[in-house]
């Protein structure tokens, strides 16, 4: 008997190995991918780790592969340069754009040394491997060199580009697409939405002759040195056993999922938050009026901001009685009394206390789902991508106001702040949405891992696949019934129009007869 325990617990221990590939280089990126290390490792996998910032937190059983030179494909803060994204002088809401971008961003990316000594060392093999998806599926190819299941991530909500690599397309008839700038479904915009999709299933089309040469050249040596065949990549991105997404029905929308899509939003939130720094807590405690924390995230660079909008930013929170907490990366002169600058900030554990009263914020997801957590409300300033989309659903939801900034005055958000600290209906939602957030069977990371372990086991979960994907277009939109139904009507027509000719040519005969 003591064996047999001793079996059972030998096995049930034994970890994978699992590859991660969070290759963007962006700093909210990399906070998922550390999250996600952190709970596969702490459940006893072993992990390698593909991205362009290494762990802060080193762990045992992690080996990382740097790829950080990729960072000069993508020249972060010049691209995302916020002068120019207020002003609307760069739009990075161009899908063809972005897809270019991120075609030449992923072939640089694979052909960094390190990642392809990883796949064509022989004695590395992996369980299954998990790859970000952003605009291109060409990261599949690892799970065609290892020969083991593919799990997709993504760091959005749910959206039509996304399901419809397990699933199928959402109707753009109830759904707006995850980077548009407004939230309307009315006729103007259901018409919008159509376009727009009919748009980007085109431009995703014309690329795709460059995604395969893209990835027959990252992958095809490292599948032929294991002696296997390189399929094509447009059979390959299909073949994914599951789609974890960094998403909850609390922040987004009800849509219908796949049983291959598994919803795990706030999962790089840890259970145990980390006290403040000194200097903040005693800041955030002496302000018996309440905190204002202001945020534009990790990647827009606030220093950027035109000394003008700065200048009226800081003269309409002098007009306040919270103090305003401002993220910002440099010191600045002459602040008010109740304003202070700092150039990092522990985010979550200044919305965990309880004088925050509301996050100026850039609209960024994990900052969404850091606000449900704590049921902060918030004033959201969308700069570029999902932000957006993310701010347009918190205003319908309840718990936040929009603010252009660059194309509204600096006095209009002040009358926002006034509005949300008065109507107390903003908050009440916020605390609403934090119990739907918080209401779960298990955590998020919990959430994680037994899915990531749930495709090993089962080998790749084929129960999980939808059938939508073994069902070509013309099928599923009936097309091949209505073909039938016109043949049908138009022998009907051809009979019917060919019938009364005769007739009338023989009434016209039997008429000359009688006369």
């Amino acid at each position: 008997m003591r064996v047999l325990l001793l079996f059972l617990f030998i096995y049930c221990c034994d970890g994978y190995k699992l590859l991660l590939f969070f290759p963007l280089p962006g700093k909210s990126h990399g906070i998922l991918g550390e999250a996600m290390v952190h709970h596969l490792v702490k459940a006893g996998h072993e992990v390698t780790y593909i991205a362009p910032y290494p762990l802060k937190k080193p762990a045992e059983n992690v080996r990382y592969i740097d790829v950080s030179e990729n960072i000069n494909v993508v020249p972060v803060f010049q691209v995302f340069d916020i002068n120019k994204l207020m002003y609307k002088e760069m739009d990075l809401q161009n899908m063809n754009i972005m897809f270019m971008i991120m075609e030449g961003f992923m072939n640089a990316t694979l052909q960094i040394s390190s990642v392809q000594n990883l796949m064509h060392d022989p004695n590395t093999n992996f369980d299954a491997v998990i790859v970000e998806w952003l605009f291109t599926e060409i990261g599949a190819g690892f799970s065609e060199v290892f020969g083991c299941p593919l799990i997709w991530f993504s760091s959005m909500e749910p959206h039509s580009f996304l399901l419809s690599l397990i699933d199928d397309h959402l109707s753009p008839a109830y759904t707006v697409f995850n980077w548009d700038r407004q939230y309307s479904l009315d006729f103007y915009g259901r018409v919008k939405h159509l376009y727009l999709f009919l748009n980007l299933i085109f431009d995703k089309w014309k690329l795709k002759d460059i995604d395969e040469i893209i990835y027959r050249h990252a992958y095809k040596s490292a599948a032929q040195s294991r002696g296997r065949k390189l399929s094509p990549l447009h059979k390959v991105k299909y073949n994914a056993s599951l789609m974890l997404g960094n998403s909850h029905v609390s922040s987004g929308e009800s849509f219908t999922l796949p049983q291959s899509y598994k919803p795990i939003g706030g999962f790089h939130i840890p259970d145990e938050i980390e006290p403040l720094p000194k200097n903040l807590q005693d800041i955030m405690d002496k302000s018996t009026n309440g905190v204002i924390y202001f945020s534009l995230g990790t990647i827009l660079q606030s220093t950027a901001i035109p000394d003008s909008v700065k200048r009226e930013l800081l003269n309409g929170f002098s007009q306040l009685k919270e103090t305003v907490i401002w993220k910002f990366e440099t010191e600045i002169s002459n602040l008010p009394n109740n304003v202070h600058v700092v150039s990092w900030a522990p985010q979550r554990s200044i919305l965990a206390h309880p004088n925050t009263k509301l996050f100026i914020t850039h609209g960024g997801l994990l900052s969404t789902f850091e606000v449900l957590r704590f049921g902060v409300p918030i004033i959201g300033i969308p700069m570029f991508g999902d932000q957006f989309i993310n701010v347009n659903r918190a205003v319908r939801k309840g718990f936040a106001k929009r603010f252009d900034l660059g194309q509204e005055p600096v006095n209009v958000l002040i009358d926002h702040i006034k509005e949300i600290l008065r109507n107390p209906s903003y908050r009440e939602k916020a605390k609403e949405l934090s119990v739907a957030y918080h209401d779960r069977p298990v955590s998020p990371g919990a959430e994680l891992v037994h899915w990531v372990e749930h495709v090993v086991k089962t080998r790749g979960a084929p129960h999980l696949r939808s059938p939508a994907l073994h069902v070509p277009f013309y099928q599923k939109l009936y097309l091949d019934l209505l073909v039938l139904l016109l043949i049908i009507f138009s022998a009907f027509l051809f009979v019917t129009i060919r019938a009364l000719s005769l007739f009338r040519n023989n009434s016209s005969v039997i008429e000359k007869k009688i006369q």
